[in-house]
C-alpha cells in the first residue's frame, strides 16, 4: 500500500458511518451481548405474537385474556400479554366498560362451565393484581360486585370459591416505605442537629431516604393522569415528589445566601458540592438533579466573590455534575449513566415523564379501523414497569429519626424567585464593570413543573413542628430539665433558611435558657411566615390596653378585659388576640408618610397623621400628632397625656373655635367608653396659629 492510498483509507475511516453516496452505513455490532433492555422489548414483541404487527378490536383483547387461563387457573401463554393488558387498558377505555364486556351469562354449548370459570380466573387474577383499581374506580366497583353476584347465583360450588372475598383483594403494591433505623432511639445519646456538624454523608443518605419515600409512594394511575392531564394536579402522591425536589433545590439556595459572608458562603457551596458527590455516588439522581440545579441558580452562580473561595477541585466537580444532567441532545449523558447502572438508583422522574409523554403524543390510541393500538400501549407498558420495578428496592442506607424531622422541617418553608434574588441582591450587590461569563450556565431541569410549590398546611407544619422539637429536646436535653441553652438555640436555628430574616426571638438576659414551649411557638411562628404567609406578612405586634370596644382582625372576636385586652401591630394598626397573632392572615402594610396611626376610616387624609378610629389607645402610650416639623410641637390624648400641654396651646381655645363653628368637619361616629362612660369624637380644628389639626373631643 503506497502512502496516497493510506490517507484515502485514512479519510474515508474519518468520515464516519456515511458512505460516498451520502446513504447512511448499516451499524452492525460484533460478537457483543445484547442489553437487559433490548432482551425484554424482543421477549415482548414474541410475547404478542400476531398482534404486535398491528392492533385488535376489543373483543378480540379480550378473549385472548380468558383463553390465558386453563380450568386450574394457570396461565397457559404467559403473563405478559394478560398484564399489560389489565395494566394499560384504563388509557384506552375506562375500566368499567371492560369489566362489562366479560358476558359471564352469555356463556353456552359443551364449553359453558369451562368458560365461565375462565372467566371467573380472570377476574379474580385481575383484583389480586391491581386491587387499587377498585377503591379508584367506583363504576367498576359495583360492575364487579354484580358479577359476583351474578356468580353466586347462577355458578357452581368452584365458581363461587373463587368469588371468596377473603382473600381477594390482596395488596399488590410495593408496600409502605422501609421502617427507620435510628441508632439513638433506644439510650441516651446526644445525635447533633447541627447543619455544621452534619458529615455530607449523612446528609446525602437522609436526602436519598425522604427521595425514595416519596418516589415509593407514586402510583402508575397518577402516571397515566400526569401524562393524560399534562399536569401533576389531582395526584397528590406525584404533586409532593415533585415539591420535595423543589424544596431541595430551594432549600440549597437560600442555605448558601444565609450566610453574611463571602467565605462562609463559600463553605456551604463546597459542603453541598460534596453533598452532590455523594448522591452521585448513591445513584439518587433526582436528588441529584434537585441539589445541582440549586447550586447553578442564577441566584447563586452570579456570587463572584463567593465562588473565587472555591478549591479548583470543588469547581471542577461542580462543572462536571452540570454536564452530567445537561438537557444537551435529550440529556445523552444522564441516559448514558443511567443505562449502566445497577443495583439501588432513583431516576430523573421529569425525564422519563418526559419520555411518557413523548411517547404518548406520537402515536394514536387507535388505528384509522377503530382497532386498538397495541404497540403503543406496549411501549408504555415497558417504561412504566421500570419505573415500578425502582419502588421495590431497599435502600442502601438507614435513616436517623432526629434528623428527618430536621430535614422535613427545613424543606416545608416556601420562599418565591423575588424573595431569592432580593436577597442574593443584598448579599452581593451587583457591580457596575463588567464580568466575566459564569462557567455554570449549562440548562438544566431544575423545576420540570415550576408551578408546584410545596405549601403543607397549618396542621402538617404543627405536627413537623412538634416532631422537630421532640428531637432536639431528646438530644440537647438528656438530663430531662425541659430547657435548652441559649447557645443550642442558636446554633439550631441557624439550621433553617429563615433563620436569615432575622426571626429570633428577643435576647435573654446572661445565658438565659428556652423551654419547650418557646422553641414550639418560634418554629411556628417562623414556619407559617415564611412557608405560608410569605415576609410581606410579617407584623410587629405588642401588648397594649385598648380603652374602647375593639374587636380582632383575625377572627372578629371581642377583645375582653380590662386591661392588655390584645396585641396591636406597630406598623399598621392590627388589632389581634394574643392567640391569633400567629395566624394573621392579613398582609403588614405599612402606613405611608409617619410612624404614626392612620386616620379614622371614611375621613379624608390631612396633612397630619390622625388616629385610627377603630382602635383604642394603648397603655402608656400617646397618639402623636406633629402640627409642623420645624416646631416640634405635640398634641396628646387626655387619658394619656404625661407632659404639660405647650402654653400657647389652651383647651379653652379648642372649646371657643368648637361653640362657634370655626372646624372644619365631624370625622366618623362617636362611641363611649365602657369604663368612664365618656363619648369620644375625632374633629378636625383650627389650633392657635389657624392651622387645621385632628384631635379627640371628649363630650
Amino acid at each position: 500500500m503506497n502512502r496516497k492510498d493510506s490517507k484515502r483509507k485514512s479519510h474515508q475511516e474519518c468520515t464516519g458511518k456515511t458512505g460516498g453516496r451520502g446513504r447512511p452505513r448499516q451499524v452492525r455490532r460484533h460478537k457483543t451481548c445484547p442489553s437487559p433492555r433490548e432482551i425484554s422489548k424482543v421477549m415482548a414483541s414474541m410475547n404478542l405474537g400476531l398482534l404486535s404487527e398491528g392492533g385488535c378490536s376489543e373483543d378480540e383483547l379480550l378473549e385472548k385474556c380468558i383463553q390465558s387461563f386453563d380450568s386450574a387457573g394457570s396461565l397457559c401463554h404467559g403473563d405478559h400479554m394478560l398484564n399489560m393488558v389489565l395494566a394499560m387498558h384504563s388509557w384506552v377505555l375506562p375500566s368499567a366498560d371492560l369489566a362489562a364486556q366479560l358476558k359471564y351469562q352469555k356463556a353456552t354449548g359443551d364449553t359453558q362451565e369451562l368458560r365461565r370459570l375462565q372467566i371467573c380466573h380472570l377476574v379474580r387474577y385481575w383484583l389480586m393484581r391491581h386491587p387499587e383499581v377498585m377503591h379508584q374506580d367506583p363504576q367498576l366497583e359495583e360492575v364487579i360486585g354484580r358479577f359476583w353476584a351474578t356468580v353466586a347465583r347462577e355458578g357452581n360450588s368452584a365458581q363461587r370459591r373463587l368469588g371468596d372475598s377473603s382473600d381477594l383483594l390482596s395488596p399488590g403494591g410495593p408496600g409502605p416505605p422501609l421502617p427507620i433505623s435510628s441508632p439513638g432511639l433506644g439510650k441516651k445519646r446526644k445525635v447533633s442537629l447541627l447543619f455544621d456538624h452534619l458529615e455530607t454523608g449523612e446528609l446525602a443518605q437522609h436526602l436519598t431516604y425522604l427521595e425514595f419515600r416519596s418516589f415509593q409512594a407514586i402510583t402508575p394511575q397518577d402516571l397515566r393522569s400526569y401524562v393524560l392531564q399534562g399536569s401533576v394536579r389531582g395526584c397528590p402522591a406525584l404533586e409532593g415528589s415533585v415539591g420535595l425536589s423543589n424544596s431541595v433545590s430551594r432549600w440549597v439556595q437560600v442555605m448558601v445566601l444565609s450566610r453574611p459572608g463571602p467565605l462562609q458562603r463559600a463553605q456551604v457551596l463546597d459542603k453541598f458540592i460534596h453533598v452532590a458527590q455523594r448522591l452521585h455516588q448513591l445513584q439518587n439522581f433526582n436528588t441529584l438533579m434537585a441539589v445541582t440545579g440549586g447550586l447553578c441558580h442564577s441566584a447563586i452562580s452570579r456570587l463572584k466573590d463567593s465562588h473565587a473561595h472555591l478549591s479548583p477541585d470543588s469547581t471542577k466537580a461542580l462543572l462536571e455534575l452540570t454536564e452530567l444532567l445537561a438537557s444537551h441532545n435529550n440529556y445523552a449523558r444522564y441516559r448514558r449513566t443511567w443505562a449502566g447502572c445497577a443495583g439501588f438508583r432513583l431516576p430523573v422522574l421529569g425525564v422519563h415523564l418526559k419520555d411518557l409523554v413523548s411517547l404518548h403524543e406520537a402515536q394514536p390510541d387507535r388505528l384509522p379501523d377503530g382497532r386498538l393500538h397495541l404497540p403503543k400501549l406496549n411501549n408504555l407498558y415497558l417504561r412504566l414497569q421500570e419505573l415500578v420495578a425502582l419502588q421495590g428496592q431497599h435502600p442502601p442506607c438507614s435513616a436517623n429519626e432526629d434528623l428527618l424531622h430536621l430535614l422535613t422541617l427545613s424543606l416545608d418553608l416556601f420562599y418565591t424567585e423575588d424573595e431569592i434574588y432580593e436577597l442574593s441582591y443584598a448579599r452581593e450587590p451587583r457591580c457596575p464593570k463588567s464580568l466575566p461569563p459564569s462557567p455554570f450556565n449549562a440548562p438544566l431541569v431544575v423545576e420540570w413543573a415550576p408551578g408546584v410549590t410545596p405549601k403543607p398546611d397549618r396542621v402538617t407544619l404543627g405536627r413537623h413542628v412538634e416532631q422537630l422539637v421532640e428531637s432536639v429536646f431528646k438530644n440537647y436535653d438528656p438530663e430531662g430539665r425541659g430547657t435548652i441553652s441559649q447557645e443550642d438555640f442558636e446554633r439550631l436555628s441557624g439550621n433553617f433558611p429563615f433563620a436569615c430574616h432575622g426571626l429570633h426571638p428577643p435576647p435573654r438576659q446572661g445565658r438565659g435558657s428556652f423551654s419547650r414551649e418557646e422553641l414550639t411557638g418560634y418554629l411556628l411562628r417562623a414556619s407559617a411566615i415564611c412557608s405560608k404567609l410569605g415576609l410581606a406578612f410579617l407584623h410587629t405586634f405588642h401588648e397594649v390596653t385598648f380603652r374602647k370596644p375593639t374587636f380582632c382582625d383575625s377572627c372578629s372576636g371581642f377583645l375582653w378585659g380590662v386591661t392588655k385586652q390584645g396585641y396591636r401591630c406597630r406598623e399598621c394598626g392590627l388589632c389581634c388576640h394574643k392567640h391569633c397573632r400567629d395566624q394573621v392572615k392579613v398582609e403588614c402594610k405599612k402606613r405611608p408618610g409617619a410612624k404614626g396611626d392612620a386616620g379614622p376610616p371614611g375621613a379624608p387624609v390631612p396633612s397630619t397623621p390622625a388616629p385610627h378610629a377603630s382602635c383604642g389607645s394603648e397603655e402608656n402610650h400617646s397618639y402623636t400628632l406633629s402640627l409642623e416639623p420645624e416646631t416640634g410641637y405635640q398634641l396628646r390624648h387626655a387619658w394619656t397625656q404625661t407632659e404639660s400641654p405647650h402654653p400657647s396651646w389652651e383647651t379653652d381655645t379648642v372649646r371657643r373655635n368648637l361653640d362657634t363653628g370655626d372646624t372644619g368637619h365631624w370625622c366618623g361616629e362617636d362611641w363611649t367608653d365602657l369604663e368612664t362612660h365618656r363619648k369620644y369624637k375625632y374633629a378636625e380644628v383650627l389650633d392657635c396659629w389657624g392651622r387645621r389639626v385632628w384631635i379627640l373631643v371628649t363630650f
